[in-house]
């Protein structure tokens, strides 16, 4: 057992691991909780950069990026000319990514980058090399909101399952963490929201892929505050899981 191992299996918060993760952040008209959200990335030592993609914002998420752009040396800023979208945002943080292991962080609240060790440590373990959150599995703190978007959730999940022959709890997950040698082995192709169906399509259809769930908690929000993710969205998830399981190789 290596001394990683050792750290990975003891770890009991962030501040247990060694910097080895490349957070890439998609960043949409979230003035109001971007800044927020980078200063608590930066917070944690596995942090060893953290990729903000700017998909052409029309309010001041722009001006508040500007502002931390210097920081820390470990935030790198990049700004598309138009907006394309959370995949494309995503995909372009991915190619920069430099660190070992990489994870998709959303710009708002909903999500706590103070648990990153639980998703990092099966892979540090070296028992996973993809590793999703899961919001409706285990003890972790889950906020109380919208009764159909969690059986819809449950049934994209469910029909991905289908179409994948995984058992996951939750492919919509915001967080999801994996090698970075993953990212040679697939081509991600969607622009907006089926980044999540198309990810799990594809890691589903490689060879001796070692996939983990582990519980997070979940502080959502309403749409009030600021949720962007949809009905429609809902129904789109379906056909991309068709169209990844199914007809694309």
């Amino acid at each position: 057992m290596t001394e990683l191992d050792i750290l990975a299996q003891e770890a009991r918060s962030n501040a247990d691991l060694p910097p080895c993760l490349s957070a890439v952040m998609p960043v949409y008209n979230e003035a109001a909780t971007v800044e927020k959200v980078i200063r608590l990335v930066l917070q944690q030592r596995p942090v060893q950069e953290l990729i903000v993609v700017n998909d052409a914002s029309t309010d001041r998420s722009g001006e508040v990026l500007q502002g931390l752009a210097k920081a820390d040396p470990r935030l790198k800023i990049l700004h598309q000319e138009r907006n394309q979208g959370k995949g494309a945002a995503v995909a372009r943080g991915l190619a920069a990514a430099t660190a070992p292991i990489v994870m998709v962080q959303d710009a708002d609240l909903e999500y706590d980058p103070a648990e990153y060790y639980l998703l990092l440590k099966p892979i540090l373990a070296n028992k996973a090399d993809v590793v999703f959150g899961s919001r409706f599995s285990g003890a972790g703190a889950h906020r109380v909101l919208y009764f159909w978007h969690f059986v819809g959730n449950k049934l994209i999940t469910m029909f991905s399952n289908v179409c994948t022959n995984l058992n996951l709890t939750d492919i919509e997950v915001g967080y999801k963490v994996f090698r970075r040698e993953i990212l040679q082995k697939i081509t991600l192709c969607e622009d907006r929201f089926g980044f999540d169906p198309e990810f799990t399509a594809k890691v589903a259809k490689l060879d001796n892929i070692r996939i983990y769930e582990v519980p997070i908690s979940y502080y959502g929000r309403t749409y009030a505050e600021g949720k962007k993710i949809g009905w429609k969205d809902g129904i789109a998830a379906l056909w991309y899981i068709v169209k990844y399981s199914v007809f694309v190789r």
